[in-house]
């Protein structure tokens, strides 16, 4: 199993230095990918706006930014979102952006994408939330004929180009893996029609992994694809209802390696080749430097390892 983290954006206030030291210390401890996560703006909530699922004050990076210069501090550790929120961005833009940054990097981007969940930032980025899904699939399309063409046409409902070239191709080129986040079945019949992964959430009141791992089958197979072939990652997080546990059970599953140990072997028992811990939890359970943080990861990645092995 290939073992991802999710860099806490928080770590903005130990400037360069702490950054730097975190990004090459999760490297140095063997973790297979560094993950960035994405919003632009949050929105407060309001009479007409229900609360974010995050605080609006929250401290997030932006994505491309964070991995550049992650690409800039290591070696070999592989590069990730999880996930971009694609359609408030232009996506003639991001196949540039992911271009370059696989060009830099030397072939280590892995693109996963999300539809998003906050109306108020379409808004704020004067982008359609209602047509998200359309847009997206759209979008997908076109940066992978930005990757692959020489000349690029394609003439789609939101968004069409006529002769068009974008160069350098990544190392990858239009191979480079896209993944896609979701739950819902809309969601798993993107996948199964569209991406090269599956990154899955355990969000409450969501179906058991086990169902949506036999629905996004079927839906391969009905698109005429190898289920097989789509690969699978989950995150490591202490159980689907997630919002309901109390502040001081989600602390101790993140300050316990055996806990997460156990969830990895459950992962791996479903058919999860990646699995994913989130730093915000481990910050919020108490590792709040980088060098808390890296010697818990330490502990973590050793346990993981001995439960689910090397990729």
């Amino acid at each position: 199993m290939k073992l991802s983290v999710v860099f806490p954006s928080v770590m903005y206030r130990e400037g360069r230095e702490g950054i730097t030291r975190l990004m090459q210390g999760i490297e140095a401890i063997g973790f297979d990918e560094l993950d960035m996560f994405d919003h632009v703006v949050m929105g407060h909530e309001t009479p007409t706006r229900r609360r974010p699922f995050y605080p609006p004050e929250m401290p997030i990076m932006e994505a491309f930014m964070v991995l550049s210069f992650a690409a800039a501090v290591t070696q070999r550790i592989k590069l990730g979102t999880s996930v971009l929120v694609l359609p408030q961005r232009q996506p003639a833009l991001v196949a540039k952006q992911v271009s370059t940054l696989d060009t830099l990097s030397g072939g280590r981007v892995r693109l996963g994408v999300g539809l998003g969940w906050q109306r108020s930032e379409f808004e704020a980025l004067q982008q359609n939330f209602g047509t998200r899904g359309q847009q997206m699939e759209e979008a997908i399309e076109l940066m992978r004929a930005y990757w692959r063409d020489e000349q690029v046409n394609y003439d789609g409902t939101f968004y069409q180009a006529q002769a068009m070239a974008m160069e350098p191709k990544p190392v990858q080129g239009a191979k480079l893996p896209i993944w896609i986040g979701g739950t819902k079945p809309v969601a798993l019949k993107r996948i199964a029609r569209l991406a090269d992964g599956w990154m899955a959430m355990r969000a409450p009141n969501d179906p058991p992994l086990e169902q949506q791992i036999h629905s996004l089958k079927t839906y391969a197979e009905e698109a005429g694809r190898n289920p097989a072939e789509i690969e699978m990652q989950t995150a490591l997080t202490p159980d689907a209802n997630i919002n309901k546990q109390s502040r001081d059970s989600r602390a101790q599953f993140y300050r316990d390696p055996d806990l997460l140990r156990q969830a990895a072997a459950q992962a791996k028992a479903l058919g999860f080749g990646h699995s994913s811990i989130d730093c915000v939890g481990l910050f919020q359970a108490g590792y709040r430097t980088s060098e808390a943080l890296i010697e818990q990861l330490g502990k973590i990645h050793e346990a993981l390892r001995e439960e689910v092995g090397t990729p």
